[in-house]
């Protein structure tokens, strides 16, 4: 999956808008406009030439300089169709004064813009539009909009921090030590997968990347999802926006992207007054819109032409004023289609369990057992196939899978053929009872798909700690104890004839940090221990996996 080249990208863009008439041609400006502390922050508008103002007018705030050029090929699209187009780059990047801090002032900053463009007399109304930390600095002022901004269309971002920075005690470091690195605000030659394993993390900015990041220093160091940390400051902030909202949004997720879980948990905080008229949509692909299912080559509904909806959106609503009706869409894999629902968490019909049983997964509990293996931190399982991979962009989706038991500490069960197939909507639970002889570990499991000619397909995976099991903090006695692991929801039609199949196993490096069997926080952590993991099943310990039908 090779990443596009920047004349494709481009291409792209002027592409999507290809079917929608041309009104006249664009003029473009620049300025220095000031913050409310007197930083400049450098201003692009767009505005269309040959058509009488005032203009609905489409908004944006940008912190990465690499984006200009099909941001600027967006906003040329937009104003030769009858649209003002309006960018901003964030402070400290891309020519704007000020020191580059992420999110700090993202909310300040933006309300400036905001109410400047409300004053003007070519402002009709106001749409922002933006993707990943682009929807970001839209979400920041989400709820304190002046009037003239009607909706946002918000991609690829999700406002419940924590969600996005961590799961059940392991960090995700495939986006944010990457991202981190990116955007350090000096350059960073170190090399990503060492940077990864470097323990103790806590020093790997001073270390390995030219000077101390103290905002990363607080990613790493907060686990609990109840430290004030996360719910306070920005971040809370942030997480409280949502069901603030007096505005419709159009909202627009992947399956396989980073940002869905922490996504869907703020979906389920936006205000009556919003979803009114609010959409979610969640396509099959990553973070850059890609597809990325594999193993369904005939699949031929893929693809949700972002920058069509987004203008189709703001045409709508700043142009014609008409409010949409509230929906949630979502791409079924392996049906290949799209289905509508009236709201999320998705509706379903019931649960199927099938539980562990020697190397098979079976409808009712038999014979106890156990399996195990031994997990050693300095040899983790590479992740390939995921749903929170972002810098490993070659593993990401639903990759092909090795044989079952392609590793001494990969325990792997396997279901019957599904005569007629196998709905599975919402979240994937797996219930494991488990025993170490470390003071903390971690279990890691893949659901995937396992067609007639025995190729395997990642459909979801789920990690979880002891201390942490479900979010909340777990003193471990060295008993057999039950864990919830629970995956970041789905749609996925499993074909007439396939199989499923589970891994277990304790690792999966770099979607997410590499746990030292240690009571030891991990990114304090700095040196590791091997660890004695099995896995119990039967009547007593009824270990399984639940499928949401």
């Amino acid at each position: 999956m090779p990443m596009p080249t920047l004349e494709e990208r481009i291409a792209a863009v002027r592409s999507e808008f290809s079917d929608f008439p041309v009104l006249g041609g664009f003029l473009r400006r620049e300025q220095m406009l000031p913050a409310d502390n007197g930083v400049r922050l450098k201003t692009v508008i767009f505005t269309p030439d040959g058509v009488p103002a005032p203009w609905p007018t489409v908004v944006q705030r940008c912190c990465y300089p690499q984006n200009i050029p099909t941001l600027e090929a967006e906003a040329e699209e937009y104003a030769k169709r009858g649209f003002a187009f309006a960018y901003q780059m964030c402070r400290g990047t891309g020519g704007s004064e000020g020191a580059w801090e992420p999110n700090v002032h993202e909310r300040a900053d933006g309300l400036s813009f905001v109410r400047y463009l409300q004053e003007a007399d070519w402002t009709a109304s106001m749409g922002y539009c933006g993707a990943s930390y682009l929807a970001l600095t839209g979400w920041a002022m989400a709820d304190a909009v002046p009037e003239k901004m009607k909706t946002m269309y918000l991609t690829v971002y999700g406002t419940v921090r924590h969600a996005s920075a961590w799961k059940d005690g392991l960090f995700r470091q495939d986006i944010l030590t990457a991202w981190a690195m990116s955007n350090a605000g000096h350059p960073v030659d170190a090399d990503y997968l060492e940077s990864a394993r470097f323990r103790p993390q806590i020093r790997v900015d001073e270390e390995k990347w030219g000077g101390a990041l103290p905002w990363y220093r607080d990613w790493i160091s907060h686990p609990d999802p109840k430290d004030p940390y996360w719910a306070e400051g920005f971040w809370g902030q942030l997480h409280d926006i949502p069901g603030k909202l007096k505005i419709p949004i159009f909202v627009a997720e992947g399956w396989y992207d980073h940002h869905l879980g922490s996504m869907l948990e703020g979906w389920q905080t936006v205000s009556e007054m919003a979803l009114k008229h609010s959409v979610l949509q969640i396509y099959p692909g990553n973070h850059g819109f890609m597809p990325a299912i594999y193993g369904h080559p005939d699949a031929k509904n893929t693809r949700a032409p972002q920058l069509t909806q987004a203008f189709q959106w703001f045409d709508a609503i700043l142009r014609k004023g008409k409010l949409p009706e509230p929906k949630v869409v979502c791409y079924e894999i392996g049906a290949d289609r799209w289905v509508e629902y009236p709201a999320y968490p998705l509706p379903k019909s019931g649960e199927r369990a099938l539980y562990l049983s020697d190397r098979a997964l079976i409808d009712a509990p038999e014979a106890e057992g156990t399996r195990g293996y031994v997990y050693d931190p300095e040899d983790p399982l590479m992740s390939h196939g995921g749903e929170t991979l972002f810098a490993s962009w070659p593993h990401i989706g639903s990759q092909e899978q090795p044989a079952p038991d392609y590793r001494p500490d990969v325990l792997s069960f396997v279901s019957a053929p599904f005569e007629n197939g196998q709905k599975i909507c919402g979240s994937v639970k797996v219930r494991l009872y488990v025993q170490t002889d470390a003071p903390d570990t971690c279990f890691a499991v893949k659901l995937m798909e396992v067609f007639p000619d025995g190729r395997a397909f990642h459909i979801r995976g789920a990690v979880t700690t002891i201390r942490w099991n479900k979010n909340a903090y777990h003193d471990y006695d060295g008993s057999v104890i039950p864990l919830e692991l629970e995956a970041t929801a789905i749609t996925w039609r499993v074909q007439p004839g396939s199989r499923l199949r589970l891994d277990v196993s304790s690792s999966n490096f770099p979607e997410y940090s590499v746990h030292p069997n240690t009571d030891v926080l991990w990114s304090l952590a700095e040196t590791t221990q091997k660890a004695r993991q099995t896995v119990f099943f039967g009547p007593e310990h009824p270990s399984c996996v639940i499928l949401p039908e």
